[in-house]
């Protein structure tokens, strides 16, 4: 079943449940310039690297659930792993295609692009299983996480790794104190929710509650990550000359306890038994 998606405040720009066609049309814009900003940059920049300290090599099969323009997946496929980006949102596999028409018959061999709901994967894949099944920035817009991740359990191999990227409910007054905003603050302690960075009502989880569903999935919890543990509330900045410093601080940061445990994304790594 797929799950319904969470609705917007009133005072907040119109969300994904109940919208008919493509949910994500209105929002393809802002989720591709987000990649330009210094936010959006840390962000790929750590989740890649974090990646790969459990990555196979290549070749292997992934499967990017929820995918969209293909930012975590087509560098990937340039490193010669076969990648499969899966979107229920027509308009953001466009921007995939046009992202891979910049890049040479080689790589664009090795990227299938499908549309489907996540939740469906087992279904829309059919019977390919992968040995890496990413899924990041979608369980945010969810209303409960269990169904997505079945679904990621379902196409994976035995001993396949599943790279989980969400919102970090443990710690979603930080970025409002950050910002100034002590009011949205102190509401922030008690929800796993808040409007996020492209004005929609977003859904948090914590490491405790994701590594506990995916032990019923036969899912071990490998390691976690913080993510946007030092910038997440500099809105709207550019990257900078000190681009190279920022990430090393982040990167130290997005595996050093306490830090890591306010990151506003948690990213978290498991290895199918």
């Amino acid at each position: 079943m797929v799950h319904a998606r969470l609705s917007p405040r009133p005072q907040r720009r119109q969300g994904l449940a109940g919208v008919k066609g493509d949910p994500y049309l209105e929002l393809a814009d802002d989720f591709v310039r987000h990649y330009e900003t210094l936010r959006g940059v840390v962000r790929h920049a750590l989740v890649a690297r974090q990646l790969r300290e459990h990555m196979p090599e290549p070749p292997a099969d992934i499967v990017d659930v929820g995918g969209g323009a293909g930012h975590q997946s087509i560098p990937l496929a340039s490193e010669g792993y076969r990648v499969v980006i899966l979107d229920q949102s027509a308009e953001m596999l466009r921007r995939a295609e046009e992202e891979l028409a910049r890049h040479t018959p080689e790589i664009r061999s090795r990227v299938r692009l499908v549309e489907g709901a996540g939740e469906h994967a087992p279904t829309v894949l059919g019977r390919q299983k992968f040995e890496v099944v990413l899924c990041h920035g979608v369980l945010m817009y969810l209303e409960e996480p269990g169904p997505m991740l079945a679904a990621m359990a379902g196409v994976a191999r035995p001993g396949a790794i599943l790279s989980v990227l969400a919102k970090n409910a443990a710690a979603l007054a930080l970025r409002p104190a950050l910002r100034g905003r002590f009011d949205d603050a102190v509401a922030s302690f008690d929800t796993d929710r808040d409007v996020g960075g492209l004005g929609v009502v977003t859904r948090g989880d914590t490491v405790e509650s994701l590594a506990e569903i995916l032990e019923g999935l036969s899912v071990d919890l490998v390691d976690w990550y913080g993510v946007r543990v030092l910038t997440d509330h500099r809105f709207d900045e550019r990257p900078g000359p000190d681009l190279a410093a920022v990430l090393a601080a982040e990167w130290e940061a997005s595996r050093r306890d306490p830090y890591r445990s306010v990151g506003r994304l948690i990213h978290v790594i498991g290895r199918m038994r």
